[in-house]
């Protein structure tokens, strides 16, 4: 039953406005949106064909590794910087300047630098993604119970263990906060590196379906960023559930007290 309810509500909005789309879209014919049925047709004949190893696969794999790369170097740095407070004072200044800075403007910079290829479009992603985590794993770091530091030095816990076993469990709930909000910042940069220098994947694709009046397919395109955005939604809820189990029981046992 718990599964059924679930079901429901992840279906129930999408169906409703696809209906009202469908509804809206029944009587005159609109060029530029097409109705339901249409998107579906062109959906199926464009995405389900070797476009899927040629533009999809290519702009998920690059994503990916953006995302994963700037995880990695927010996680790393932003403990760096959070278990020293000098190195914060010293960095922040810096940081908001470089947080400050739209990453698509870095694009044509990056083109004349690094070239028209797949690293150019992966620095883009990393630079744009990387703050949330880096800055939410400083917060996290820096707001520990100052209780929780102080037992780990009487039980002689430090270097990596103390890392391990008491850094990153505490700043786990805002590390993850960073990483929410840095999963939909890849996807669009992705698109954004796409459109500006590619000759393949998403961006490319649809900025080609626009240009030359394939209405339907570019929205179509558009519906295949979508599911991708709520792909990388469930798969981080599914990890976010495991590593932050602790927490969440923690939670549940204060708010029910």
């Amino acid at each position: 039953m718990q599964v059924l309810k679930q079901i429901f509500y992840i279906v129930a909005l999408p169906l409703i406005l696809i209906g009202l789309w469908a509804l809206g879209t029944s009587g005159a014919k609109n060029f530029f949106v097409p109705t339901p049925a249409l998107l579906a047709e062109r959906f199926a004949a464009t995405w389900f064909t070797e476009r899927i190893f040629t533009d999809v696969l290519p702009s998920i794999g690059r994503l990916v590794t953006g995302v994963l790369i700037a995880i990695a170097l927010g996680i790393i740095i932003g403990l760096l910087i959070g278990l020293n407070k000098w190195l914060r004072d010293f960095t922040e200044p810096v940081f908001e300047f470089f947080r400050a800075i739209p990453p698509p403007v870095l694009v044509p910079v990056l083109m004349i630098i690094m070239g028209i290829n797949d690293s150019m479009k992966v620095a883009v992603i990393v630079f744009g993604c990387i703050w949330p985590v880096l800055l939410n794993t400083i917060e996290g770091v820096r707001s520990i119970d100052p209780v929780q530091n102080e037992t780990s030095r009487s039980y002689g816990i430090d270097g990596f263990a103390r890392v391990r076993y008491q850094i990153l469990p505490s700043a786990a709930p805002q590390i993850m906060a960073g990483v929410r909000q840095a999963l939909p910042i890849g996807l669009i940069l992705m698109v954004i590196s796409e459109m500006f220098a590619s000759s393949s994947g998403l961006g490319f694709t649809i900025v080609q379906f626009q240009r030359s009046f394939a209405i339907p397919e570019m929205w179509s395109g558009i519906v295949v960023l979508g599911l991708i955005g709520v792909a990388m939604s469930f798969i981080f809820q599914f990890i976010e559930r495991r590593i932050l189990r602790w927490y969440r029981g923690l939670k549940e046992v204060e708010n029910a007290s």
